[in-house]
């Protein structure tokens, strides 16, 4: 028997690392090191993911034929970053000896910290940054040929790139250079508008429908937009080329006030520049994938980068009616790069056929009964063990109303959704359960939306969309009909970030969802990420029984075992204070 082909993708040193492991092309784990090491967005390389994953397919270091790395440090280094401070100089020093530290005790050393910190001494494959993030949804979409189109803030030169894939053959072939960068204009105005980069940004989107584009022209000011796509920024609004900062006071003085400070409230103005930028993100994306479709002409696009979790603009790309087919890596941002630049090896090195589409993102870690009832047991928690039937039963009936419930099913999600397996879930119909879900559990900004799952074969029931989308990255309108009956999940302007589910994506989560369907002909439910603000989603047993009993969750479902708060003394439910003090906001 023919001995396997391992091949092990890494990301790490920016943001978001991880580590994905492909068997004979197929991807058999992938997961980001965060939800191991509980620190949010993690940069560090990956040890703990790397573990998982040998663990899971019972293997070791020697047994990998490969390892492959996201980006070309040496390029990004020499070619960009020392070429920008020679370009800004004297302006960056500070900025200039954060860097050098960084770059002279890790970044630059990839190879030995590999061999030191994961045992790996063989060869290491680097492909371009913009190069991982357009394999990793090519290769995942199942499509013979696509277009192709990555936008992110930038990786070694590129911000932006668009080129052409047929078969097993992949090529960018045009790319805008930093520091034009659409998106470091939207980590930007996340910085202006007082959220953390490289975290929040998904917050100025939730935001954005909730103002007036009334800032529109002053964006015109801050980023040119050609008809072929092109755009430059003018960077006299910028700092970032030369301070640790985002912007300064010109961009304060061109929108009429200062920086907002982190956690202050937020007034309308904010609100209005948020859908400003968000506005002008999405005419510059439609215009990108334009271009590129002109070029590069297929029915087919793919879509990766972190700019491409931006699901509004997603769907506003896919109403154009450009493309026949979207798709969109589920793991956009640079967690994404890991899965990238391991198909690209098994390609280009192994010349491996191509495998089919990725079914779902259920490829992280498992826990069965043992570790579960373990868990369990360490925190001398009452439990009621459920057959399969009666646990689906009994979660869709305390479903109904108020109650919200944490779900932790099966393997872990890839990605930065929640999807059903480490989620928490409650019921649409019921619009207070939007203010309880956001204030008293998950601690965060009352202005954020939740996603709906919907079944996929309800979903143009409730929604003005005509596919599937299993990740979460598309956003329709719910049908005006719709709106007053699952008010929880319908966003201020009428929209939602929608996720479907099917069978045979995730059987368990489908049938819960039926079920809940059945006994209230409502077949679509809350679901949010199984964390507090600030902390990476749950990973274990363990920490979903930590964030069960430092918030107000009604009830803990962990495999076929139920939870009830209200079973619980007094003395065993935590003060959520010292817990939330874990996690820095974002």
């Amino acid at each position: 028997m023919e001995k396997p082909v391992y091949i092990l993708g890494i990301s790490c040193f920016y943001h978001d690392s991880a580590a994905v492991l492909l068997k004979d092309g197929e991807i058999v784990f992938a997961a980001q090191e965060e939800r191991f090491t509980r620190k949010k967005h993690d940069e560090g390389i990956p040890v703990e993911a790397v573990k998982r994953a040998l663990a899971y397919k019972e293997i070791t270091m020697e047994d990998v034929s490969a390892v492959g790395f996201y980006e070309k440090p040496l390029l990004k280094f020499f070619d960009r970053i020392l070429q920008t401070y020679f370009k800004v100089w004297p302006r960056g020093l500070r900025s200039y000896h954060h860097a050098m530290q960084e770059w002279m005790t890790k970044k630059l050393w990839t190879a030995h910290l590999f061999k030191k910190e994961l045992g790996y001494s063989g060869q290491i494959y680097y492909s371009t940054h913009h190069e991982s993030h357009a394999a990793s949804a090519y290769y995942a979409s199942g499509f013979e040929d696509a277009t192709i189109v990555t936008a992110d803030g930038v990786g070694e030169w590129a911000t932006t790139a668009i080129g052409t894939a047929k078969g097993t053959e992949l090529e960018m072939k045009k790319e805008i250079r930093f520091p034009h960068s659409l998106g470091l204009f939207y980590s930007a105005m996340t910085y202006y508008l007082g959220f953390k980069v490289n975290s929040a940004e998904y917050k100025v989107m939730g935001l954005a429908p909730y103002g007036e584009p009334k800032y529109v022209e002053q964006m015109r000011e801050l980023i040119e937009l050609k008809e072929d796509g092109s755009f430059a920024l003018n960077m006299g609004y910028f700092t970032y080329e030369y301070t640790l900062r985002m912007t300064g006071r010109k961009l304060e003085t061109l929108l009429g006030q200062p920086r907002r400070k982190p956690e202050s409230t937020l007034e309308q103005f904010h609100k209005d520049v948020a859908r400003s930028a968000q506005a002008i993100t999405e005419e510059v994306m439609l215009k990108i994938v334009e271009h590129a479709k002109q070029k590069y002409p297929s029915e087919n696009l793919c879509l990766a980068g972190g700019v491409a979790l931006n699901c509004v603009a997603n769907g506003k790309i896919l109403r154009s009616g450009l493309f026949k087919n979207i798709y969109i890596q589920p793991a956009s941002g640079d967690a994404g790069g890991a899965l990238g630049v391991a198909y690209l090896i098994w390609h280009r090195e192994f010349k491996g056929k191509r495998s089919g589409p990725m079914p779902h993102a259920y490829y992280g870690t498992e826990y069965g009964e043992d570790a579960i009832l373990a868990a369990l047991k360490e925190h001398n928690l009452p439990v009621e063990k459920l057959s399969d039937d009666a646990l689906i039963d009994t979660t869709a009936k305390l479903m109904e109303g108020e109650n919200v419930i944490g779900w932790f099913q099966g393997r872990m999600e890839y990605g930065p959704r929640a999807l059903g397996n480490r989620s928490i879930i409650a019921d649409a119909r019921n619009k207070e359960n939007w203010k309880k879900v956001n204030l008293k559990i998950k601690f965060r900004e009352d202005f954020r939306p939740f996603a709906p799952t919907v079944l996929e074969e309800r979903n143009s029931d409730y929604f003005d969309l005509d596919r599937p989308s299993p990740y979460m990255l598309l956003v329709a309108d719910v049908k005006e009909e719709k709106r007053a009956e699952i008010p929880a999940v319908t966003h201020v302007d009428g929209s939602a970030r929608i996720q479907t589910i099917s069978a045979e994506e995730n059987p368990k989560y489908h049938r819960l969802i039926k079920k809940f369907e059945e006994n209230t002909g409502c077949g679509v439910i809350i679901n949010t990420s199984f964390n507090v603000r600030g902390e990476p989603i749950v990973e274990s047993p363990k920490d979903a029984i930590n964030c069960f009993l430092h918030t107000q969750m009604d009830y803990l479902v962990l495999g076929n075992y139920i939870v009830r708060k209200e079973a619980i003394g007094e003395e065993q439910v935590k003060d959520n204070a010292e817990y939330l003090e874990r996690f820095e906001l974002d």
